[in-house]
């Protein structure tokens, strides 16, 4: 399978900080959704950034759509992608404003893509962008992502902000946007259920690194959730784990089960992933 997207060897210091992206390498497929995980400051947000070149790298290589190099071909690379991370609206503009500011730095922007979604989620283009809800706002950019008929869309937190039936309404249009085989998704999200629904694969982030990346399959067949009554002896097996008073539920690989007697065993879900492997709590 072609891949959109790949990243190689990624790494990012910063002065006055201990935090630092540290080896970052993946490659997303053409036609996936591709989900990052991780805890607050784990280094999701910074490591979208330098793939769009909003910071500078020390060291590493970002390339797309065969050979375009993110610093070396950046107007290309960004007309080919849409980006959305943080709020970029500025206040004092109209929605209908800002559109008009898109048509002329993208050069394959579609004016009737950018209608199409702002029409279906009866937003009024002559409104301020200080006027716009924080859920609004998220449509907008979304739609102004859209509207320049992009490869590849990188979003940092789209679902957040956004009610149950935003969020689905959004995560159809993610599948639609893969569905040709040819562009594909990436995106950072808390609300793990997100990913469970959608994404082809994972990737876990913690501490400025990319400690596994897995397709949905995989997820299920390297791990399983456990629970039961005592832990005698088979902490060691246990990645992550957390203990009431009637027992104790905790990640394990497949590969140990055999270790467990006595157990209730089940399918992972990404939210297990996150909250077992990356905070690596144990009797929680």
């Amino acid at each position: 399978m072609e891949n959109i997207l790949e990243v190689k060897n990624l790494s990012k210091k910063f002065e006055n900080s201990k935090f630092e992206i540290s080896d970052v390498s993946f490659d997303v497929p053409r036609g996936t959704i591709f989900g990052m995980i991780g805890e607050n400051s784990a280094g999701k947000t910074t490591i979208l950034k330098l793939i769009m070149n909003a910071y500078g790298r020390d060291s590493g290589k970002v390339t797309a759509y065969g050979n375009v190099d993110n610093i070396r071909d950046e107007p290309e690379f960004k007309n080919r992608t849409g980006f959305v991370v943080e709020d970029y609206l500025y206040d004092t503009i109209s929605v209908k404003r800002i559109a008009q500011a898109f048509s002329c730095a993208f050069s394959n922007w579609k004016q009737e893509i950018f209608d199409k979604y702002i029409n279906q989620w009866n937003i009024d283009t002559t409104q301020y962008c200080s006027q716009l809800s924080k859920g609004a706002k998220i449509k907008v950019m979304i739609a102004l992502a859209l509207g320049h008929q992009p490869e590849m869309l990188i979003l940092d937190e789209p679902t957040d902000g956004l009610d149950p039936h935003a969020r689905a309404e959004l995560l159809d249009i993610f599948r639609e946007f893969v569905s040709d085989g040819e562009k594909s998704v990436i995106f950072s999200t808390h609300i793990t259920s997100d990913l469970d629904k959608t994404a082809d694969y994972i990737a876990v982030v913690s501490n400025g690194k990319i400690t596994e990346v897995l397709t949905a399959d995989e997820t299920q067949e390297k791990y399983a959730v456990v629970s039961g009554d005592k832990t005698d002896g088979i902490e060691k097996y246990l990645i992550g784990m957390k203990k009431s008073e009637i027992g104790y539920e905790g990640l394990v690989l497949r590969e140990n089960l055999a270790y467990f007697d006595d157990v209730t065993v089940r399918n992972p879900t990404y939210e297990d992933i996150l909250m077992y492997t990356i905070s690596g709590k144990r009797g929680e």
